[in-house]
């Protein structure tokens, strides 16, 4: 049974954009994709905390490949709904992605802002390739000029929440997607 267009009866969770169905049929498809375009390698995937955990975590069991992990989280809202407009590096990688082929994970691409930063910061360490793929994309929001790869879901200028994205450090457990009512922190 889909979800999709109902609302919660959770405080501040409004209405449900996009279903857990939804979610992990889309990512079943960029699993496939990026096996195939990926095929005889052993791809890193970076996973941008905190946001993007749930979405990685299905997408590399989707991923029919031997890939390996590292985590790096990054700041630019805090506990507010509006980002900052400053990006700064809370925890970097372990690895080294020297002649690596690299997916960098993120759950949401706003301004891309982050996503600016991170590949720069990223490119900078000599990987052998980088894409991009989120889990989700303003409909606003320039992919082309920004590289990104693949993108699960485009959706409207809404504050979301669920399946990793959070509001002050809740929410992050909802098997969907759907737009914060409460206010603005």
């Amino acid at each position: 049974m889909s979800d999709a267009g109902s609302t919660s009866s959770l405080p501040d969770v409004g209405k449900i954009l996009i279903s857990h169905e939804q979610i992990q049929a889309r990512i079943t498809e960029l699993g496939a994709t990026i096996t195939e375009e990926h095929a005889g390698r052993s791809p890193l995937l970076i996973c941008v905390l905190k946001g993007a955990f749930v979405f990685m975590s299905d997408l590399s069991r989707a991923i029919d490949l031997p890939v390996e992990f590292d985590f790096m989280a990054v700041s630019s809202y805090g506990s507010a709904t509006k980002s900052s407009g400053v990006v700064r590096i809370v925890k970097d990688l372990d690895l080294d992605l020297s002649g690596r082929d690299v997916i960098l994970v993120e759950d949401i691409i706003d301004s891309g802002l982050t996503l600016s930063y991170l590949r720069k910061n990223l490119l900078a360490r000599n990987p052998a390739s980088l894409e991009v793929v989120s889990l989700l994309a303003r409909e606003t929001t320039d992919l082309e000029e920004l590289e990104v790869r693949h993108v699960g879901f485009r959706i409207p200028d809404e504050f979301v929440i669920g399946y990793g994205l959070d509001v002050a450090e809740r929410y992050r457990n909802l098997p969907y997607i759907a737009i914060y009512t409460g206010d603005a922190e």
